[in-house]
């Protein structure tokens, strides 16, 4: 039935401005203004899958990884990363080094928070 229809994904934030300058500024991807009203934007990802981000009164920060940024250099990434002032977050049942990589024996990966609380990831696949 949808196979063939294009698909938007999205998630809530209570703060736009403060997601706007986080996904903007921070992580350098490219934002849309789309309602100021009613607090909605779009960030542009890679592969043109642009990504909803709303504003919801009631918001509760998503409990599980809303987006994973696979690259080709986690070291690099986690270090520029702290160089904003983003702080990686630590998850028990996971080995995470002094950056807070959890290294394989699948793609290594480490978490961290947009100003919402909600879970972002980079990682890199095993080469």
């Amino acid at each position: 039935m949808f196979a063939n229809t294009k698909a938007t994904n999205g998630f809530a934030v209570d703060d736009v401005e403060a997601a706007k300058r986080f996904y903007g500024e921070t992580l350098g991807l490219g934002t849309t203004d789309l309602s100021e009203e009613f607090g909605v934007m779009s960030i542009q990802l890679a592969g043109g899958r642009d990504t909803l981000v709303y504003r919801k009164d009631d918001f509760l920060p998503a409990t599980y990884t809303i987006l994973n940024f696979e690259v080709d250099d986690i070291d690099a990434a986690v270090d520029e990363l702290t160089s904003k002032g983003v702080e990686l977050e630590r998850y028990e049942g996971f080995e995470q080094d002094e950056k807070g990589i959890a290294r394989g024996p699948g793609p290594s990966i480490a978490w961290f928070k947009d100003p919402a609380g909600n879970i972002l990831a980079v990682l890199q696949q095993p080469a």
